[in-house]
Parts: structure tokens; sequence; C-alpha cells
């Protein structure tokens, strides 16, 4: 009698198995989507622990559970699997952002609050995540940071503006940003990013600030309490 099937193809080599009901198949490229991920992830966590200079490609592979040989099929190196991590990352942010946005149905200075509220979840959903944006972007390349200040700065003139909020910035916005991130890392730093929700209030009152005003910004932020 035929041996039936004793394992799947773990996608590192050897023959496969033949395929059953009861060994499905997985979609070839949703394996290789789940494979970077791991790895993603695997190069945020090394982060964390040991910074992204002191992480080695033997770190990310350990944690991914992955061959080098793997590794090397997604990534050219290091520096390429950081890049690739921070804007998966980023954009999963701007993902958060733009459903807290939809789901609000609140005024255009309290969906600001609701973004920031999002942003800020998201961060803390993920410490290994936060810290390698935060703390050790700005260390491996500057230009990461001024592309999501960038981003943030720009979708918070267009928010605002579409609401008739502000029709120029009172205040120098990059500065207002640069008050928020620094308030984001000090927590990120310290290892408290699971009480990054306190900071809510400051990041409203920075964010409104240049655009609506004192009142609006004071009112805004003592909603958020």
């Amino acid at each position: 009698m035929a041996r039936g099937p004793t394992r799947a193809d773990d996608g590192e080599g050897g023959g496969a198995a033949p395929r059953s009901v009861l060994t499905p198949s997985v979609p070839q490229d949703i394996g290789i989507q789940a494979q970077r991920q791991r790895i993603l992830e695997a190069m945020a966590k090394s982060c964390a622990e040991k910074t992204f200079s002191a992480t080695t490609i033997a770190d990310i592979v350990s944690h991914a559970s992955i061959s080098r040989a793997t590794f090397y099929k997604h990534f050219a190196n290091k520096q390429d699997c950081f890049y690739a991590t921070a804007d998966t990352f980023l954009l999963e942010l701007q993902g958060a952002a733009a459903v807290a946005y939809t789901r609000s149905g609140d005024s255009t200075v309290e969906m600001v609050r609701d973004v920031i509220a999002a942003v800020l979840e998201a961060l803390a959903a993920d410490p290994d995540q936060a810290r390698m944006l935060l703390v050790e972007a700005p260390i491996v390349d500057a230009e990461i940071v001024r592309r999501y200040r960038g981003f943030a700065i720009a979708a918070l003139e267009k928010l605002l503006r579409a609401g008739g909020v502000a029709g120029q910035a009172q205040a120098n916005p990059e500065i207002a940003f640069g008050r928020a991130k620094v308030l984001i890392t000090n927590y990120v730093a310290a290892d408290q990013v699971e009480d990054l929700g306190r900071l809510l209030p400051d990041l409203v009152y920075i964010a409104l600030l240049p655009y609506a005003g004192q009142e609006t910004a004071l009112a805004q932020a003592k909603a958020s309490r």
C-alpha cells in the first residue's frame, strides 16, 4: 500500500510531499509574502534587542526561522531589509490613520484627534516596530524621518484645509512635528510604549496649534483627556 503524505514542504528545500485534502497546498505567492513578513518582523525584533548596527544577518534568519539563502532571495543586504521594514510599518500607520479618518463622524478638528489616537494605538501594538522606526531609523538614515514627517504634515494640512479650519499655517508645522516626535520617541526609548495613549492631549494640541490657533487647540486637547 502506498504511504500517505507525512508533511508539507516548508519552503526551505527538500522534496514536496504529495498533496491531499489533509495537506492542502498554500499558494506560492501567499507563502512568499508570509516568509517576507517573518523577515521584516525579525529585523524589527533584532533592532529592538541590539540596535541596527549590532544586528547581523544571522540574527535575522534565526528570528525568522529561515535559511540565509532564503533571506537573500528577498533582500540584497541588511540595510535593504531595514528600509523595507520601515516602509512597511509606515504603510501600516498610514492605513490605521486612514481607517480612523473614514470611520470618524466628528468635526474636522475632532477627526485629527481620532487619527492621532489610531496612530498611537498602532505604535503601542507593535513595540519592536515602533522602536525601529522612531529610535533606530533616525540613526540609520535621516531621510526616513524626513519622509514620514513630510507625509504626516501634508496629510494634516489636507484634512484641516478641506474642513475649512485654516488656509495657512500660523506657525511652523515642521517644528510642531519635531516636538511631537520627541514626545513619542521618549516614551518608546524608555520602553513605555503601552503608555503612548497618555500623549494624546499633548499631540492633539501640537497638531492643531499651527492651523487652528491656541483656543481651538487647547479645547481639543482638554477634550482628549
